[in-house]
């Protein structure tokens, strides 16, 4: 069976960094019956770091797929990217998480989840420049200031472990 094609938009916006954070998240595809879907969909949290959000949004929005699929992930996080374009989660896995500086790396809890949630799909990760023209990257980064000004926010219980 034919893996649905999948454009995902993911961002991620802290306050203070870390201080109260927000990730939004859009997911454009086609159904079987040709019509055009886009769902939209934003945590906040409490106490956490830019870096975090732009990770989690990752990783919401790909475990948020019921299916195997072709992705298309649009980010402006140069650390999202980068990591996985320039191979860099590879090396660190490799260093059992260490840097080459032999510093732990940041957000471990948060590169395993991504890399458990990338395993059934097939995704090319795009970098796009932020706060520019991209509708769907602008419309991301409003639903994330938006998630993290709500006056409930959830605990980011990954945070304190970095």
């Amino acid at each position: 069976m034919k893996k649905p094609n999948v454009s995902i938009y993911t961002d991620g916006a802290c306050a203070n960094n870390p201080g109260k954070g927000g990730y939004g998240v859009v997911l454009i595809y086609k159904k079987s019956d040709g019509n055009i879907v886009k769902k939209e969909f934003a945590r906040g949290f409490e106490l956490t770091t830019n870096n975090r959000m732009e990770l989690l949004a990752v990783i919401d929005a790909l475990n948020s797929l019921k299916t195997a699929c072709n992705i298309k992930l649009y980010s402006d996080s140069k650390y999202v990217i980068d990591a996985i374009n320039q191979k860099w989660l590879d090396s660190w896995q490799e260093k059992n998480w260490k840097l080459n500086t032999k510093n732990p790396v940041k957000n471990i809890d948060l590169w395993e989840k991504l890399i458990i949630a990338m395993k059934p799909h097939d995704i090319e990760f795009i970098w796009v420049k932020g706060h520019a023209q991209n509708e769907f990257n602008n419309l991301c980064d409003k639903l994330a200031v938006e998630a993290r000004s709500k006056s409930t926010l959830e605990i980011d219980h990954g945070f304190n472990s970095n």
